[in-house]
């Protein structure tokens, strides 16, 4: 083989590894750019070093052989040690809501800011961001909490 084949292969071989990479590391787009940057130093080498011809054959590799050695490479990454392998679900542990809100159904409290529909209120000495079903609730009248979704408490004005 031809010394002067040497680098481009080398500096396809970094911009493809630079790519998968990219997947892995946050970068803003850094990471990218050297790839890009890799690619275009080995075809510039190519035509000006080896042939017109060679060049040419190399893009057209890099056309095909690139976007599938990419995809290779992600797929690659999926079963290495590096990713996440558990899945976030309620079987696991992980959950978005406190479970303690749920307690708060049927309690009562009082608004300390006007709802309208969303505001704060005091239930049971702790301060909340509540919202009511739809309805204006004034400053310091007396609610109860009637559902709990996420983290979203519902209130009604209690008469």
């Amino acid at each position: 083989m031809d010394s002067h084949f040497i680098l481009p292969i080398i500096l396809q071989a970094v911009g493809v590894g630079v790519i998968i990479a990219e997947f892995i590391l946050p970068s803003g787009g850094l990471l990218t750019l050297t790839a890009i940057g890799a690619f275009s130093y080995s075809v510039f080498y190519m035509f000006t070093y080896v042939s017109t011809g060679a060049g040419m054959y190399l893009i057209a590799g890099d056309v095909i052989l690139i976007p599938l050695v990419i995809v290779a490479g992600i797929k690659l990454i999926t079963i290495s040690p590096v990713t996440l392998r558990k899945s976030l679900s309620r079987e696991n542990g992980v959950t978005s809501q406190d479970s303690a809100l749920q307690s708060l159904v049927g309690k009562h409290g009082k608004t300390l800011t006007d709802l309208r529909p969303s505001g704060k209120a005091g239930i049971d000495g702790h301060r909340f961001d509540v919202v009511s079903a739809g309805d204006y609730i004034e400053k310091d009248d007396e609610i109860a909490v009637s559902a709990v979704s996420g983290n979203r408490i519902v209130v009604r004005l209690v008469k």
